[in-house]
């Protein structure tokens, strides 16, 4: 892992994950049983949509998202392409805002923790 590289894991926590913790969890121990050691797999950043990524574009978009119910189909890239960009800058800063659907800002609290470690070490 360089530098400047970063494992990012995208996920959808489907109707049998709980939540974001849940399902880092299945992955560490499927990680462990390929011999990733715990280090190694704190640096990765998990990326958890509930149901569906499109929730959260949806949000990003109008700035309101129903997460217990699938969000609308996402035709064009731009539309995903300005949702990334929100997202970055909702995620790296403490801007106001609408508040953040629940698995949303469970990834942007990972995301923060492992600049912190990174930082750190």
């Amino acid at each position: 892992m360089g530098g400047a590289t970063t494992l990012i894991v995208w996920a959808d926590l489907d109707h049998d994950m709980p939540d974001g913790n849940t399902l880092r969890e299945r992955f560490w121990q499927e990680a462990k049983l390929g011999g990733l050691s715990r280090d190694a797999f704190d640096q990765a950043v998990f990326v958890f949509a509930k149901d569906r990524l499109e929730n959260w574009i949806e949000f990003l978009t109008v700035g309101a998202t129903d997460e217990s119910t699938e969000g609308p189909r996402v035709k064009h890239n731009r539309e995903v392409a300005e949702a990334a960009r929100k997202l970055a800058d909702r995620c790296n800063s403490a801007s106001a805002g609408p508040p953040l659907p629940p698995s949303l800002l469970w990834s942007c609290e990972n995301w923060k923790a492992l600049t912190k470690r990174m930082a750190a070490g």
